[in-house]
């Protein structure tokens, strides 16, 4: 049996990695040993902080509520349910941003938020 060489197969191969690995750092994008490495990292690290990405801004729009829940005379885990027992189905993006952007509007979903809690 006649041996298969290599032919286009493997240009095209490193031609691909190489043009994903465009803008890396050093022999990273030029080298097709180093730049794969480095690519299964990379791939590692974006489909890991996707993740993250989720979690960390949670922790941003929570931190929001909390501050603005406390110039209502409020903790955030008193407003949240407040606003549970209030049947007010608004999540912790829109709260953030009402909190942010629109403190008059915030204001009055706290105060539905303590009248929920007094009943």
């Amino acid at each position: 049996m006649p041996r298969v060489k290599t032919g286009i197969v493997r240009r095209r191969r490193h031609k691909k990695i190489l043009k994903l690995a465009k803008g890396f750092y050093g022999a990273r994008h030029k080298h097709f040993r180093k730049a794969k490495e480095q690519l299964e990292h990379s791939m590692y690290y974006a489909f890991r902080d996707r993740k993250q990405k989720k979690r960390e801004f949670r922790k941003l729009w929570i931190v929001r509520i909390n501050a603005a829940a406390r110039l209502n005379g409020m903790n955030y885990s008193t407003f949240m349910n407040g606003l549970h027992k209030s049947g007010i189905e608004l999540d912790r993006k829109i709260l953030a941003d009402m909190a942010m952007n629109d403190a008059a509007a915030f204001s009055a979903v706290a105060e539905a938020s303590k009248a929920a809690l007094a009943n």
